[in-house]
């Protein structure tokens, strides 16, 4: 794939080996929560919404930060061609890194907040509601947006380096498009939750 050549990712295949039942995890048509509460611990007591969704916009948050400090280091270095001064000084680019910046936190301080709210619920021996788990899938959604949002801003500000496939910013540009196009963090999440603020059955 053209993605996730910065992380050195890799497809593998195991052939005539025996995995037990409680080692494995339905992926369809079956309530990953039923499997995971053979554990203790309010982990695996948490809802699904916890997990499906939060745990790959936490990669892509993660890439978005990768692809900020990548911007910052180039251009504390490079001289755009015919100008002078080197890169930091152009006000969009500050401007750029600011926005940047600001919308990544934004992403995953709602996404950490509505796991922890989820977490507290369970940890006090209660069960979450409809609401609280379309808030933390929304979240996961809102946080991916967000970090696919910066790390556009750093690549288009990254200039004619940003394309090399050497460079930091190609890589974690192409990474994090990657990330973002999982099931698990398509917008059709959105109208999801959508239903479930207005009393309808989420689907």
């Amino acid at each position: 794939m053209t993605g996730l050549r910065g992380t050195g990712s890799f497809d593998w295949t195991l052939e005539n080996v025996f995995l037990p039942e409680r080692r494995s995890m339905p992926h369809t048509n079956t309530p990953l929560d039923n499997r995971w509460r053979r554990w203790p611990g309010v982990t695996y007591s948490l809802p699904v919404n916890c997990w499906i969704g939060p745990h790959y916009s936490a990669v892509i948050t993660g890439i978005a930060r990768a692809g900020i400090d990548a911007l910052i280091e180039l251009a504390g270095k490079k001289t755009p061609r015919g100008r002078t001064g080197l890169l930091r000084e152009s006000p969009q680019v500050q401007d750029a890194i600011g926005r940047a910046d600001a919308m990544l936190n934004a992403g995953r301080a709602y996404r950490s907040a509505m796991i922890t709210e989820l977490w507290t619920t369970v940890a006090a021996g209660n069960k979450t509601t409809t609401e609280q788990r379309a808030r933390c899938s929304l979240a996961a959604i809102y946080a991916r947006d967000n970090a696919r949002q910066a790390m556009d801003l750093m690549y288009q500000h990254g200039g004619s380096t940003s394309f090399k496939s050497e460079s930091r910013l190609a890589q974690c540009w192409r990474d994090l498009h990657v990330v973002a196009q999982t099931v698990t963090l398509s917008p059709e999440w959105y109208p999801h939750g959508g239903r479930v603020y207005l009393g309808m059955v989420p689907g």
